[in-house]
C-alpha cells in the first residue's frame, strides 16, 4: 500500500497503539506520532487532531502518567510513561486484538465458493 493511501484505524486501536509506543519508555507526544509511523513503515499517520486528545483520554484513566521535560529540540515538552494501570490495559488489549486479526486473517484465508 502506497504511503498516500489514507489508512483509517479502528475505534481503540489508536489508544493500544499509543499504550504501545510508551511503554518502549518515557516519550513525549509527538515523538510518539513519529515512531508510529516509523515502526509501521509509513503506512499510519496519526494527526495531531487524534494524538492529542487521545493522550489526555489515557492520562485521564490512570493508564498514562506525565511530566514536562526538555525535548530533543530543546523545547518543553510533556513526556508520557505507561502507569502499572496501563501496562495492564495494554496486555489486555494486546489479547483482544491478536484474537481479533486472527479471526480476521481466517475469514481472510477462506477460499470463495463457486456458485
Amino acid at each position: 500500500m502506497p504511503p498516500t493511501d489514507k489508512t483509517d484505524l479502528l475505534q481503540g486501536t489508536l489508544d493500544m497503539l499509543i499504550l504501545k509506543v510508551v511503554s518502549m519508555g518515557p516519550v513525549h507526544g509527538y515523538a510518539i506520532s513519529l515512531r508510529i509511523r516509523q515502526i509501521s513503515r509509513e503506512v499510519l499517520h496519526v494527526q495531531q487532531g487524534s494524538l492529542y486528545p487521545a493522550l489526555h483520554r489515557l492520562e485521564k484513566r490512570g493508564w498514562l502518567t506525565a511530566e514536562w521535560g526538555e525535548s530533543e529540540n530543546g523545547r518543553q515538552a510533556k513526556f508520557y510513561r505507561l502507569s502499572a494501570k496501563g501496562r495492564r490495559q495494554l496486555t489486555a488489549e494486546e489479547a483482544s486484538w491478536n484474537r481479533l486479526s486472527e479471526a480476521v486473517a481466517l475469514i481472510l484465508q477462506t477460499a470463495e465458493q463457486q456458485a
